[in-house]
């Protein structure tokens, strides 16, 4: 088997050095054209590329992102938005041969993973999704010197940049079309309170019913799972005045509360609206098709490794601010029932 070809037999080749060979591959400054001309032509004369460690120690760069996520991994397995943010981040980053890092661990455990990829520089920065209330992270980011970009509303990463979608206007448009259909018992199935983005959809639905001067209609914990809907919608439907539509957090939660209507014998939509969030692909094949939010979670992770990328490159970046999630109806909804 013929022997491959080293950095050294095309230092040889073209007349330089190894340094000067990893210097033209690398772009770095102080390499004159034709020398660099030279060492390509070498290169591709030998068949010869480095390999992506090597590369990523010339370099100074781990040649990966971190995503730290502080959830069950059952929960990561069927939330719909995760698969679909992750597989944007790595269309980005996968062209140049780049990874992204996942790690699952506990909010209690979750300082110490960032310490660790910081100090062994694992990766050259990290995405931080599931922003909660008072999140340390924004603040340990600086403190580890690790660049950051925040996946979520500007203003909860205290100065890092952030790629933002906002979800408002979908839920305010959800709530407006049911009270349009007559609905005037419209409950909430809401995520977990100390998520930003559940407390911000639960903030939509209180603001426009009180827009629209509609009282708000119970509202009862999901926790963005199956079994949370399930159990919250089971709650509703057996109050002595159940609503006639439910908005819920996620899809996963609002397609668990069909089922359990449907187990109920409440029929959808004549005795009961309802409304999703992320517009799985599953939202259109149920029974009856769930109306839901559409945000662009592979767009999403695509803008926030672009700006990474930026951060990384030049020490911050920008804002970005992605179209807001629009709202998808379906036939789940229909008119409030009469009585």
């Amino acid at each position: 088997m013929a022997r491959k070809p080293t950095i050294a037999d095309v230092a040889q080749h073209a007349g330089v050095s190894r340094a000067t060979v990893s210097f033209a591959l690398n772009d770095r400054p102080g390499i004159a054209e034709e020398t660099k001309a030279r060492v390509l032509a070498a290169a591709a004369h030998l068949g010869w590329t480095p390999s992506h460690q090597a590369r990523g120690l010339s370099l100074g760069k781990a040649g990966a992102f971190g995503l730290v996520l502080a959830r069950e991994a059952e929960q990561i397995g069927a939330d719909p938005f995760f698969p679909a943010f992750i597989a944007g981040v790595e269309a980005v980053i996968g062209q140049r041969g780049d990874g992204l890092m996942v790690h699952l661990t506990t909010p209690e455990q979750e300082q110490g993973v960032y310490e660790r990829l910081a100090a062994r520089r694992q990766v050259d920065g990290v995405l931080l999704t599931d922003l909660r209330r008072d999140d340390p992270r924004p603040p340990l980011m600086r403190e580890l010197g690790l660049p950051a970009v925040v996946v979520g509303q500007p203003e909860w990463g205290g100065g890092l940049t952030a790629v933002s979608l906002d979800d408002e206007p979908a839920y305010a448009d959800a709530i407006r079309r049911l009270t349009d259909l007559g609905h005037r018992r419209i409950a909430h199935v809401e995520g977990p309170q100390e998520l930003r983005h559940a407390h911000r959809r639960r903030t939509a639905w209180e603001q426009t019913l009180r827009a629209l001067g509609l009282p708000e209609g119970p509202v009862l914990p999901g926790g963005f799972s199956p079994e949370g809907g399930a159990r919250a919608t089971r709650e509703l439907l057996t109050l002595p005045e159940p609503p006639t539509a439910i908005v819920y957090g996620n899809d996963l939660a609002a397609m668990a509360g069909l089922s359990v209507a449907q187990e109920l014998g409440v029929r959808v939509p004549d005795q009961l609206s309802v409304v999703g969030y992320d517009d799985a692909p599953l939202t259109r094949y149920s029974y009856p098709p769930l109306a839901s939010a559409r945000a662009d979670a592979r767009g999403w992770g695509e803008a926030a490794a672009r700006a990474l990328d930026a951060v990384i490159a030049l020490g911050t970046a920008a804002h970005v601010e992605l179209p807001p999630a629009q709202f998808v109806p379906r036939a789940s909804i229909g008119p409030a029932p009469r009585g």
